[in-house]
């Protein structure tokens, strides 16, 4: 499900790109601001409606105009055509094939991409909103269902915290299908992490030979139905106008000998543990699934050492997937001679 055609319109400095890519290696090169961590930007948000930089998708809109428009066609069977349109009066909107996709999460399906930049040691140092992002992208691609009860999950959270605002002794009557798909969550996410556990342990050992370990923390009580974790916090959630218990509050905990990994680990260790998180992902979904994951990186020689790099770049070269990767230099053949090379100058993006 590799991506061919990527055409960009007013996407920060970029005012228009046009590239034909190979399914294997891609070479983006240019000096520092060029845009071509832009490029990348863009074809991240054909797969998830968004970008890998900022939270607020209208900043990447060109200074000036009023929307930006990123259009792309993979090669896959079959063969999907993605737009994404992001406008300062509508918000971000998306079409797969034609139609009106329903939620953003359904740009996943049609093209999945997973990016490791100079920010990916975020994913173990911040709090657990990116590793419940990380690790929900894998359960939507290997639990069909998933999707679904996500977003039947989150609305009926949402109408909870709503009536706890407003009518607190009504809120309760969303308790059983908040208890209900809440647990079908949970299961789902401990399943595929179990599944990653053994891809994972090889991942990291041989990226950092560390012995950091990943827990799965579902976000109440293990020793308690989801159930009665909301009856038991009714007083809380009251008085704080807010649920507590539930999916919503998961996480995945990051350790060394017990302790939090961002609490002992260098920023250099903890880039080598996120994205050994993320290859170990991209592997298990070659392995459980059809899919082939088109994989982003961002100037991967600036950002380790010698020997650090060597053992990346033998773990990416493992995966069966396509590669995007930008650098300052036209010759960069770090996973083999590219198939297509593209330079941006200011803006502007042409093939060499």
């Amino acid at each position: 499900m590799s991506l061919i055609e990527l055409t960009v319109e007013d996407l920060r400095c970029l005012q228009r790109a046009e590239l034909a890519l190979d399914p294997r290696r891609n070479l983006i090169w240019g000096s520092n601001g060029s845009g071509k961590t832009s490029l990348l930007e863009a074809v991240f948000l054909l797969g998830r409606g968004r970008s890998f930089r900022t939270r607020n998708s209208e900043r990447l809109i060109r200074h000036g105009q009023p929307r930006l428009t990123v259009f792309g066609r993979t090669d896959g069977i079959p063969v999907q055509a993605v737009g994404v349109q992001v406008s300062k009066s509508s918000g971000t909107t998306a079409r797969i094939n034609g139609a009106t996709a329903g939620s953003l999460t359904e740009l996943s399906q049609a093209f999945p991409v997973q990016v490791i930049d100079p920010g990916v040691h975020k994913l173990v140092e911040e709090g657990g909103f990116r590793r419940r992002r990380w690790m929900d992208w894998a359960v939507f691609h290997v639990e069909p269902r998933f999707g679904d009860l996500w977003v039947r999950y989150a609305r009926a959270v949402k109408q909870r915290n709503a009536a706890l605002r407003q009518q607190p002794a009504q809120a309760y009557v969303w308790d059983p299908e908040v208890a209900r798909l809440g647990e079908l969550i949970a299961g789902s996410r401990r399943s595929m992490l179990d599944e990653l556990q053994p891809l994972w342990r090889r991942a990291v050992t041989a990226l950092s030979g560390l012995d950091v370990e990943l827990h799965y923390s579902r976000g109440w009580s293990q020793d308690l139905p989801l159930s009665q974790a909301l009856a038991d916090s009714r007083a809380r959630d009251e008085s704080k106008r807010l649920t507590h218990s539930g999916p919503h509050r998961a996480d995945v905990l990051v350790r060394l000998g017990g302790r939090p990994a961002r609490e002992v680990l260098s920023r250099g260790q903890q880039k080598l543990v996120a994205i050994a998180m993320t290859l170990a992902q991209i592997q298990l979904l070659q392995e459980t699934t059809s899919l082939v994951p088109t994989l982003l990186l961002d100037d991967p020689a600036a950002e380790l050492d010698g020997s650090h790099l060597l053992r990346f770049i033998d773990e990416v070269s493992r995966l069966n997937c396509q590669l995007i990767l930008t650098s300052l230099h036209p010759q960069s053949d770090l996973f083999g001679r590219p198939e297509r090379v593209f330079h941006v100058e200011q803006g502007s993006v042409g093939p060499v």
